[in-house]
């Protein structure tokens, strides 16, 4: 990366002073390090480009880690996710793939370490009671009744936890540290309990397990992690993190903390994701309208896109919301330079050019990509009959209205400059066909000696191909949803509009799915993975403007 291309933040600022003092012999190693339970949102995009960003910066290696520490939530079908996406944003991990559970004998055996210092001990009380005893912000904890358990009773016990002699809940170990501390996550914290679950990769080997807090700052350490870098959440974590690496006297990781994305429009809290999946809101996990990583992948949103997003709102310690339209024009930045175009009439209505001649076919040369030569041509074929978008006619059109009205002329996007002559209806006095002549001069090219200032795009009626098309919008009406109540109360009825009448151009029956382009007139779309040749299907990525947060102004001021 050059200097003009590398974002600069504090934290990219500390690493880069630790590298020029030599600290931990000039190494850099991050780690990315999500818990397998759930799929990647737009927030974890942000914490992945940093850690691997920096790695690729300094460098240094970043590790991906699975926290898998909680065998009753975890699946290998999430593990595979998470695989996916970090490839898809573009990094690698190589060989430093790793797994909290690689390290359970290790972490069993730190456990017995603190047990015999003095430092930890088993407890019988319930989940209710631990937290009762918890105390407040205010005021302090209680000690349990077990805190003072000798030594050689805690390990006993700790032992016949692991040994399967105890029901789920009947007994947890607890680091022995200061309930009255100020730092509710010291007040002695639970460190292992009992689950007879079947784990993911260990089976049952195990039916006690660390909690994230006890198994998260070891993991670190024994990966070498030089900078351990985490949301601002875990600040009040660090000092029960350092606690245990002090008592067990292992290499101590540094942590650093920063804001994370609170983006407008949308939820990314697990619980309400899961939600919106569970109750139907969405389809899937992979619904496009959802902040997920496999859900913009199917929306099309480029992984450059994301990685642009990233960078540009940066990385702060004060927690703000960023709005949607940033992240929307990342993505219109990228595909606009980068989309090929086509045609796609979405509501038609046909046109018959009564001049022309029935049986003749052109064939019109024009490029893939206006902008870059590169991308090669591309042949649309030509008729005397052809699609129009319905909304492209008006019959008694307003002042400023350049599209097609009785008597008017139009151009066609690299066709010719078309007249309207008459206008048929049916037996109910709808419109369906409008009859036409064309100015012969003015293939791909403005007429002589007078203006045409309305352009449409088209599609040739015998050579479209019919095809579904999503319509995709916000999730929410609200830029802060549940910020009055519950969150679904906020959900935008009209996120999903569906368009089975839509006809596009033929080349578009071999469109790959997830590979974006740009309908000429309309915005960004892409194949979805349901597309086929004989059924081709839409989603739309993005419009070619941001006509949302006009819309918002709007109904406020009604």
């Amino acid at each position: 990366m050059s200097s003009e291309t590398t974002p600069q933040d504090f934290i990219r600022a500390i690493v880069s002073a630790d590298v020029a003092a030599g600290k931990n012999g000039g190494k850099v190693v991050t780690r990315f390090p999500p818990e397998p339970n759930g799929y990647l949102h737009i927030g974890h995009a942000k914490a992945i480009c940093l850690n691997f960003g920096i790695a690729q910066q300094f460098n240094g290696t970043c590790h991906l880690r699975f926290d898998d520490t909680n065998p009753v939530k975890e699946d290998d079908e999430y593990i595979d996710a998470i695989r996916a996406d970090v490839r898809w944003l573009g990094f690698d991990w190589g060989e430093n793939e790793f797994f909290a559970s690689d390290y359970f004998e290790q972490l069993y055996q730190w456990a017995l370490q603190l047990i015999d210092a003095g430092k930890a001990y088993v407890d019988d009380s319930s989940g209710d009671e631990i937290r009762a005893m918890r105390g407040t912000l205010t005021e302090p904890g209680v000690d349990s009744p077990y805190r003072q358990r000798s030594i050689e009773e805690n390990r006993n016990l700790f032992i016949r936890m692991r040994n399967g002699e105890f029901a789920d809940g009947a007994k947890v170990l607890r680091a022995k540290i200061d309930m009255a501390s100020p730092n509710i996550n010291l007040r002695d914290p639970v460190m292992y309990r009992i689950l007879h679950s079947r784990h993911h990769r260990c089976g049952d080997k195990w039916c006690i397990y660390p909690m994230y807090d006890f198994a998260h700052g070891q993991s670190d350490s024994i990966e070498g992690i030089t900078h351990s870098i985490c949301t601002l959440e875990f600040a009040d974590h660090r000092p029960l993190y350092d606690w245990f690496i002090a008592q067990l006297g292992i290499f101590a990781p540094r942590q650093y903390e920063f804001a994370r994305l609170n983006l407008g429009y949308t939820v990314m809290s697990k619980r309400k994701l899961q939600q919106l999946v569970g109750e139907h809101h969405v389809d899937g996990w992979d619904d496009p309208r959802l902040p997920t990583l496999v859900g913009m992948r199917r929306r099309g949103y480029p992984a450059a896109a994301i990685r642009r997003f990233c960078e540009r709102i940066g990385v702060g310690k004060s927690a703000s919301w960023i709005d949607y339209s940033v992240l929307e024009d990342c993505v219109r930045e990228e595909l606009n330079a980068s989309a090929p175009r086509a045609m796609c009439v979405l509501n038609p209505l046909k046109v018959v050019l009564t001049d022309y001649p029935a049986d003749k076919v052109e064939m019109i040369d024009i490029p893939v990509h206006p902008q870059r030569e590169e991308m090669g041509r591309r042949q649309i074929p030509f008729g005397r009959e052809f699609f129009i978008e319905r909304d492209d006619f008006m019959e008694d059109p307003p002042k400023k209205y350049f599209r097609l009205a009785p008597g008017r002329e139009v151009r066609l996007r690299y066709g010719y400059t078309v007249k309207c002559d008459e206008v048929v209806r049916d037996a109910h006095g709808n419109i369906i066909e409008l009859r036409c002549s064309h100015d012969p001069d003015t293939l791909g090219k403005p007429p002589q000696g007078r203006k045409v200032k309305g352009i449409v795009h088209w599609v040739s009626c015998a050579h479209a191909v019919p095809a579904r098309v999503r319509l995709y919008d916000r999730l929410f009406v609200s830029e802060n949803p549940g910020g009055a109540g519950d969150y679904r109360d906020d959900l935008n009825p009209e996120s999903l509009q569906i368009i089975a009448t839509a006809m596009v151009e033929q080349a578009l029956t071999q469109a790959q799915p997830g590979v974006a382009y740009q309908f000429e007139r309309l915005g960004y779309f892409c194949a979805d993975s349901t597309t086929s040749a004989t059924a081709p299907v839409f989603n739309r990525t993005v419009t070619l403007r941001d006509s949302w947060q006009k819309t918002q102004q709007e109904s406020k001021k009604s």
